[in-house]
């Protein structure tokens, strides 16, 4: 069954989906007849599905439709207006008989494995058949994973050290003191105490064959921010960051080619950041959990590690690579069992027994399944790069008795991410009083036009509360032609408010796409919309490329935002009594700043916060429990935070880093 639309088909087939409504013609792949799945455009104007095209193309060097000459590599994936219209399309729930529900295409994936009851049930059942043991069995691999303290691990020219560069507070159990930096330790039931949060500096040597191609991360922080150091928010998929494979969210970027960047503002950041080059050089501070061991024995038991990058090239997407993986009693992760005699693993000689796996294609594996890597492997089309941590001599311990092992053919996707899929929230717009505007103020403005009823506005817009940050609707650029460049009070930036007393701050991008268009043919139009200033004149000028966009606003102008503007997410955690929940906060008021924001700092590896998925560096806290944050002190949210045994709800605000 696939995981994500919850139906049987071959590993090389198309996603199956019941659509709620008939499917406009005009988004029908004419090669297998249903509605398209990552819609790929011919130089002839023709739009087929990936797989499709990419199939017939291995046959045939024409356009299916007017036999034109063709190859693969001419075609290009559709504009991000026809994908987006494509994942809006509505959707039954496959398990009929428990659920009932109906959404958008895109957010099946995220209901089948966090909401769908049918979906659960399947689950247990395929659980309950793998692993017939009895429920004291089954609780046991829960707690190893939970109180073994776990070993960092040391990459090739890292040093350990114990995390000592912010204020941040640990949120954790045991803390003795709030506001101090690291003081958490856990009991375990052996009464063991883990007095420290090992991290460690590395330098890593990024390689670009196009000198000014994007790294292809989102940053936050700067020292502009309550956050102060510059720290990675996410590592998007395919790009120059994640083929390297060790950078990944939450680390803290220090120095760029040699220069320090760990208190400089934002924007210097991004510039930094931002320079082309063939090699960049970072030096990172990386969390790696908690340890009850002191910082020598660390150093000392990684002096045998070492780092490898391993690249293993699929004729075919599904073209097993004969990898067995596993996970073991003692420590968390996956671990190569064996390679497979004459699979590709084992032709390529690279890979070794006893490998620990810690990232493939950049995706962060360090706490992860032998589940998630085949996943991550099977949606990969060509090439495959590993991550792996080796110490020689090391013995492979028993697996545990619910583990799994993994070949790279055990499941089906169409190239989503098992850990970064999209998430459907129910969203509240949290209206609270908010002073925090540093370095950026936004001034709100009303724009008047006459206008001929066919002259067009001129304007591309961005955002929407359907996108995965639910931002408000900003212009992303202005046209040459149209009406509103010839005015000129409209800027590249601007959040719009509404048009001609329309709303537009709850709608989503296709909804203020219409609303844009409908108004735009009056002959008068009245635009309400909010700028938002630079207090800086002497910071650098960027320009931020966006996939799909031409333009997006910095993470930090988002911070200049009024609230009502904001649309608040819930995220409910949950832990056990001996756990931390593994997120720290900086912010809060402070006699000499006044009130700032609650932002998150670092997350982890290991701890709930971590395994959620949701909380992102960056993220302001907003509320706890419904209690509002605003106006407290840093010493007087960590209690609240730690009085919370088993379970807390954070409201936050989640804005996009900036794209480097």
């Amino acid at each position: 069954l696939c995981c994500e639309c919850g139906q049987f088909h071959l590993l090389l087939d198309n996603h199956l989906y019941n659509f709620q409504d008939e499917v406009d013609d005009e988004l029908i792949c004419h090669i297998c007849l249903q509605p398209l799945l990552q819609p790929m455009d011919t130089p002839c104007g023709h739009t087929y599905c990936f797989k499709c095209l990419e199939n017939f193309m291995q046959e045939y060097n024409f356009c299916p439709m007017d036999r034109k000459k063709l190859s693969f590599q001419q075609c290009h994936k559709s504009s991000l207006l026809v994908r987006n219209l494509l994942d809006k399309l509505i959707v039954l729930c496959p398990f009929k008989a428990e659920c009932q529900q109906t959404m958008q295409r895109c957010e099946l994936e995220a209901h089948l494995q966090n909401r769908c009851p049918g979906y659960k049930k399947y689950r247990s059942e395929l659980q309950r058949k793998k692993n017939p043991v009895s429920k004291g069995k089954e609780d046991s691999p829960a707690k190893v994973e939970t109180n073994t303290p776990k070993d960092p691990e040391v990459p090739s020219g890292g040093s350990s050290l114990v995390a000592e560069s912010s204020a941040a507070a640990v949120v954790s159990l045991g803390t003795a003191e709030p506001g101090l930096v690291n003081p958490a330790f856990e009991e375990t039931e052996e009464g063991e105490r883990r007095t420290s949060l090992v991290a460690e500096t590395t330098t890593i040597e990024i390689h670009r064959e196009d000198p000014e191609e994007e790294l292809g991360m989102r940053i936050v922080g700067g020292k502009d921010t309550p956050l102060g150091n510059i720290v990675v928010q996410e590592v998007l998929r395919d790009s120059v960051i994640a083929a390297d494979g060790r950078i990944a969210p939450g680390d803290h970027i220090l120095e760029v080619n040699g220069v320090n960047i760990s208190s400089v503002t934002h924007c210097q950041a991004v510039s930094f950041l931002r320079h082309p080059g063939p090699v960049l050089h970072l030096m990172v501070l990386q969390e790696k959990g908690f340890s009850n061991k002191t910082v020598q024995q660390d150093s000392t038991s990684a002096t045998n590690k070492e780092v490898i990058h391993v690249t293993l090239i699929k004729r075919e997407r599904s073209e097993p690579l004969g990898i067995k993986l596993i996970r073991k009693t003692d420590e968390a992760g996956i671990f190569i069992l064996d390679l497979l005699e004459g699979g590709l693993a084992a032709k390529n000689g690279k890979l070794s027994r006893n490998d620990r796996v810690l990232s493939i294609n950049g995706q962060d594996l360090r706490q992860g399944t032998p589940e998630a890597a085949a996943q991550i492997i099977q949606t990969t089309e060509s090439r495959v790069n590993f991550v792996i941590l080796r110490q020689p001599g090391l013995q492979l311990s028993d697996p545990v008795e619910d583990g799994s092992t993994s070949n790279s053919s055990s499941s089906s996707s169409n190239g989503g991410s098992p850990v970064h899929h999209r998430r459907r929230l129910d969203q509240t717009h949290y209206r609270r009083k908010s002073t925090y505007q540093k370095g950026y103020v936004s001034h709100e403005k009303t724009v008047a036009i006459k206008k001929e009823p066919k002259e067009s506005l001129g304007i591309t817009i961005g955002g929407g509360r359907d996108n995965k940050n639910k931002l408000p609707i900003y212009v992303t650029s202005v046209q040459p032609i149209g009406c509103l460049f010839r005015d000129g009070r409209i800027k590249r930036g601007d959040v719009l408010l509404s048009i001609n007393g329309i709303d537009l701050t709850h709608l989503n991008y296709y909804e203020a796409v219409s609303a844009l268009k409908s108004n735009a043919a009056s002959h008068s139009v009245v635009l309400k919309a909010l700028e938002i200033l630079s207090l800086n004149s002497t910071e650098p000028s960027l320009d931020i490329k966006e996939p799909g966009f031409s333009w997006s606003p910095l993470w930090i102008t988002w911070l200049g935002l009024p609230s009502y503007l904001h649309c608040c997410q819930d995220i409910v955690l949950t832990k056990g009594n001996l756990e931390s929940w593994g997120f720290s906060i900086v912010g809060g008021f402070e006699e000499s700043k006044g009130n700032q924001p609650f932002f998150i700092k670092t997350i982890v590896p290991g701890t709930p916060a971590f395994r959620d998925r949701k909380l992102k560096c960056g993220d302001e806290i907003v509320a706890v429990n419904g209690v509002p944050a605003i106006g407290m002190s840093n010493a007087e949210l960590i209690p609240m935070l730690k009085e919370q045994r088993n379970k807390v709800t954070l409201t936050v605000v989640s804005w996009p880093g900036s794209l480097v």
